[in-house]
């Protein structure tokens, strides 16, 4: 676990902490916390590790607006910009983090010096195979908004809506690994401010994904793929990395979405390949 610190409106967390090595700011998925990445920020000890809770998820106070990918973009740029680093780093982003750095990069390039995606959204949740499992993730969300604030709380948050995901998304026959995973979302996967953060950030994710600005990222950029991911298929991550200029795919067998909790050393590999 890094050291805790804070600015204004965001908790986040330093691994490795010493001025003269090279930074990677990571930005976790949707209902995660910086939780979700510890495992490969203390794999890679040749970097300086910077993991903010996004907004409104964790401890970290929720934004004034709405939890659209835009206004993450917004917020993200204040949030590096104070962490007034000499250099600019490597931004990394999980899952639906994978669309917040990604609209990142590519309105604000100068401010970074590569770019990673760790099981990348290269398609909307809305198409393709999956889009019937999404709608019942909308109904899911709709019905969260219907009811009492303390209600909506409790649907969002139970232990079988978060233990059928987990269930879903992990890939591992490794019974150790599995029950960690499980713990793991059963712990954090809940830790939103409210429902309106909750069903905002979800309904983002839906809408936006990084085949939008794949074409827009120059920044040298790496894309890390389970071979088993279902939320975005091995197929779609390979038509995704055509979409960048300057871009590299790396693919992790025998795993899905759910690398960092998986294969975090195999992660962090390719990660210190791709940087040095």
């Amino acid at each position: 676990m890094g050291e805790h610190l804070k600015t204004t409106d965001t908790d986040y967390w330093v691994y490795n902490d010493g001025s003269k090595l090279p930074v990677i700011v990571m930005i976790h998925g949707l209902r995660g916390t910086h939780h979700g990445l510890d495992l490969i920020a203390t794999s890679l000890t040749e970097f300086r590790i910077i993991i903010p809770d996004l907004p409104g998820f964790g401890i970290s106070k929720e934004l004034a607006g709405e939890h659209s990918v835009e206004n993450y973009v917004v917020w993200l740029e204040k949030f590096m910009s104070d962490l007034k680093l000499p250099e600019p780093p490597v931004l990394l982003g999980h899952s639906f983090g994978s669309i917040i750095v990604g609209y990142y990069a590519k309105k604000y390039p100068q401010t970074i010096s590569k770019l990673i995606m760790v099981n990348p959204i290269g398609v909307s949740a809305l198409e393709g195979a999956k889009a019937i499992l999404t709608q019942i993730a909308v109904f899911y969300y709709w019905l969260s908004r219907l009811l009492s604030e303390s209600a909506g709380m409790k649907l969002l948050s139970s232990k079988f809506s978060v233990m059928a995901m987990s269930i879903t998304l992990a890939k591992t026959r490794d019974k150790k690994v599995r029950a960690f995973i499980h713990n793991q979302h059963l712990q954090h996967f809940s830790t939103f401010a409210n429902r309106r953060v909750a069903n905002e950030a979800f309904d983002a994710s839906i809408h936006d994904c990084v085949r939008d600005v794949a074409g827009d990222i120059n920044v040298p950029t790496l894309l890390i793929a389970g071979a088993l991911d279902t939320v975005t298929p091995l197929k779609k991550q390979r038509e995704l990395v055509k979409l960048f200029p300057n871009a590299e795919l790396e693919v992790i067998e025998k795993t899905g979405h759910l690398t960092h909790y998986e294969t975090p050393q195999k992660v962090a590999e390719l990660i210190q390949k791709f940087i040095c």
